[in-house]
């Protein structure tokens, strides 16, 4: 069986070496330490590994996530089950995210808005920036 490198397999995947060790303190790929000079060596079956890795975080997938996915198929179950809970719950959390943005995004464009009435401020020793401190007094109001 063909053997990598830290620095071949990273190469080989589009990840940096770092990646790499940082996958393996993590569980998700393991490695073969040469008991002569302690250099650690992947089985080439590492480079689809971390293929899968990477595709799965296009998915929005963590890697606590990714864990799990291994863990199942290690114990020889199927974890199609549990991919489908997490992106359903990876879909829920994108959606909330995103009105949470849409709703940022309105402050700060009314905010622009009422900048633009504004004139500039210096500091004075009680202000830092009127822009800002102006949505503070209304936000009180509120």
């Amino acid at each position: 069986m063909d053997m990598l490198k830290v620095n071949q397999l990273a190469k080989a995947t589009g990840v940096s070496a770092d990646t790499v060790r940082h996958y393996v303190r993590l569980g998700l790929i393991r490695a073969v330490r040469d008991p002569q000079n302690g250099y650690r060596f992947f089985p080439a079956s590492c480079v689809q590994r971390l293929k899968f890795i990477k595709t799965a975080q296009q998915l929005g997938f963590k890697l606590q996530d990714i864990q799990l996915i291994f863990a199942d198929a290690e114990q020889g179950d199927s974890p199609c089950p549990r991919v489908r809970e997490l992106i359903a719950a990876h879909i829920e959390e994108s959606a909330v995210r995103i009105r949470e943005l849409r709703a940022l995004q309105a402050r700060m464009q009314e905010a622009l808005l009422r900048w633009d009435r504004m004139s500039d401020g210096k500091p004075d020793g009680h202000s830092v920036c009127r822009l800002i401190e102006s949505l503070e007094r209304i936000s009180e109001k509120d």
